[in-house]
């Protein structure tokens, strides 16, 4: 699966304290932007070059597609340009930075110090990213009423054929339109062309009404993640006894001598992208099937570093290596629910939900091997779920039938609790890892995240609730 251009944007660039290269001036910068592509480093885009300056403002935006399911590893270079040649290799290297264009669209300004060479700073130069979405958010709702409108005409809103019956047509711009108000409308004969030609009696084929014209801002992805809003990435571990003993080559939980398993490679396929919209790197992780000390009683939500006050793992190794130290301290067991963790989230998605503001969205990342054990438990509980600002992804490992997670998914009709209660929204995407086994590992990623994007902005748009920082809106 391709991944899908969510937007474009525009990245602004300015420079402080850039080294002086030049004996008897200063330096003439020049920014240009590569993108890691499979690793390599291939040129996107450059700003134009400014003359005898140290804190460069580049008024040429640099442009780069963007895409949330993938990690988009951007390297930004700082040259000193002194010939007209288009290459960079004769020219002075001021400095230069690496990060994500998710670290970058997650923060409101984006600054960086300067480097020579990995880890030497480049004197005291900072170079800061600013983004910009590059489209227009406006869209005009029109309610329109007719009347007397040619009654030997058929119309349809749709002939198979093609065969679609004209009544008239009439034409207008947006600044008429605008003077539509409830209570005032504006009017537009619907004249037919043909009719108007062969009648000298011919008037029209009806009136069109404009009872009101609104102009409204339909928000994106973007404006709601670059307008303050946080996603929250939690990982729940199946740890029942079905995935065969750690110990055994033969289980899913066995780490290679090359260090991986399935379960380590979805959770760095998955936590790589969505660290980068969390801005203190702090997710708490869970195991649920095991039998726990001290009591050994089996548990199906227990913090993956035995901490339930904190669960919170530093970053995506921090994760990782909670997982690595748990294995041999807990003993594998069952049943497979996922109802105690799905709730265990949604709590917190609910206690934000009440702050009635876009600021924190949460995405819950279930690994497993095998069948639910808790099914309707569960469709209750993403049936709850699906009226909070909120996200499941589902990675199933090993080579069980995986059924019941292809119910929950709801891809073919809307998921239904026991009591024939629907989801609001449609929040669980479910992948059988199997799938991706000789597939670059950022695929697994690709297909999981495809939707998060536009359920989160389905949740704020069925709340009605705009960014926490609104975009600026351009003028007509």
């Amino acid at each position: 699966m391709m991944a899908q251009c969510v937007s474009r944007v525009q990245l602004s660039v300015t420079c402080r304290r850039l080294l002086d290269r030049d004996v008897g001036s200063k330096s003439d910068p020049l920014c240009v932007l590569l993108l890691d592509a499979g690793g390599r480093w291939a040129e996107l885009d450059r700003t134009e070059r400014i003359k005898n300056c140290q804190d460069p403002e580049f008024s040429k935006k640099l442009l780069v597609d963007y895409y949330f399911e993938k990690v988009q590893k951007l390297r930004f270079g700082v040259y000193d340009i002194d010939n007209k040649s288009a290459e960079l290799s004769d020219d002075d290297f001021l400095g230069g930075m690496e990060c994500t264009l998710g670290q970058i669209v997650s923060s409101s300004v984006f600054t960086r110090p300067l480097e020579l060479k990995e880890g030497k700073p480049a004197g005291k130069g900072t170079i800061t990213i600013t983004a910009e979405e590059i489209k227009d958010t406006r869209v005009v709702n029109l309610e329109i009423q007719a009347r007397n409108l040619d009654k030997k005409v058929q119309c349809s809103d749709h002939d198979s054929d093609g065969s679609h019956d004209l009544i008239g047509v009439f034409e207008t711009n947006l600044a008429q339109l605008q003077k539509a108000v409830d209570g005032c409308p504006v009017e537009f004969e619907c004249i037919h062309p043909e009719k108007k030609q062969k009648k000298k009696s011919y008037k029209n084929s009806g009136i069109i009404s404009i009872k009101s014209c609104k102009i409204e801002t339909d928000y994106s992805f973007l404006d709601y993640v670059m307008g303050g809003c946080q996603i929250n990435f939690t990982v729940g571990i199946d740890f029942t006894g079905s995935n065969g003993d750690p110990n055994s080559p033969d289980s899913l939980h066995y780490i290679s001598p090359d260090g991986i398993n399935e379960y380590l490679i979805a959770i760095w396929s998955v936590g790589s992208v969505v660290q980068d919209y969390d801005t203190d790197r702090l997710f708490p992780a869970f195991g649920f099937g095991a039998q726990v000390p001290p009591s050994w009683q089996v548990s199906h939500e227990f913090a993956l570093n035995f901490n339930p006050d904190n669960p919170y793992c530093q970053g995506i190794q921090g994760i990782v290596d909670a997982y690595r130290q748990i294995l041999p301290q807990i003993r594998l067991y069952g049943p497979t629910n996922f109802s105690p963790i799905i709730n265990h989230v949604a709590r917190f998605a609910a206690h934000s939900a009440q702050q009635r503001t876009a600021s924190q969205y949460f995405v819950l990342l279930i690994i497993t091997d095998g069948e639910i054990t808790d099914l309707d438990q569960t469709r209750q509980a993403i049936v709850n779920a699906s009226k909070l600002p909120m996200s499941i992804i589902i990675v199933g490992v090993g080579e069980a039938d995986f059924k019941a997670m292809e119910f929950l998914d709801g891809d073919n009709g809307v998921l239904k609790s026991l009591t024939g209660e629907p989801a609001a929204r449609d929040i669980v995407q479910f992948v059988p890892f199997r799938q991706f086994r000789n597939a670059p590992r950022e695929a697994l990623s690709q297909v999981v995240l495809a939707e998060v994007p536009k359920q989160l902005v389905s949740y704020y748009k069925l709340q009605g609730w705009p960014p926490v920082k609104l975009p600026e809106i351009k003028k007509m």
